[in-house]
């Protein structure tokens, strides 16, 4: 999942990922986009094992108002927006990640981190259904509440 509506693009030039105070983070729209979003899953009897988040606050506050299952912080799952050096190496991290995590996951991530493991882009808050295929991550659908 890409991180509900959290207006703006990248992060100040002063971000700090220990304050959420120097950091584009979730607006009113986005908070209830989370929350919508869980809700639906919930509605039809759909919780996780655990939901991997970025440490990003907009990634961790959208992993916790969804409310589908114990928020964990990944580091690989890391917007590498700033500084597109390290997209390889974070992409094969998600990869051993996913494919290390038993049971039902979720990923709270960003989208440039989505797209290097898809090649798909999103919206905010929207959620691909992806399953891991021979080394590949093969995307099933989409799941897209409006904020």
């Amino acid at each position: 999942m890409r991180h509900a509506l959290a207006p703006g693009t990248g992060d100040p030039a002063d971000f700090d990922l220990q304050d959420c105070a120097t950091q584009r983070n979730l607006d009113a729209q986005g908070r209830a986009q989370a929350r919508a979003v869980g809700e639906g899953f919930r509605a039809r009897g759909v919780s996780f094992d655990v939901v991997l988040t970025s440490q990003w606050c907009r990634t961790r506050e959208t992993a916790e108002l969804l409310d589908l299952g114990p928020v964990v912080e990944a580091p690989p799952l890391n917007s590498f927006f700033g500084d597109f050096s390290s997209r390889d190496r974070q992409t094969a991290e998600t990869r051993e990640l996913i494919a290390a995590t038993e049971g039902r996951l979720m990923l709270v991530t960003h989208q440039v981190n989505i797209a290097a493991l898809t090649g798909r882009t999103t919206r905010s808050g929207e959620v691909l259904v992806i399953v891991p295929r021979g080394g590949r991550i093969d995307v099933l659908g989409s799941i897209a509440i409006a904020p």
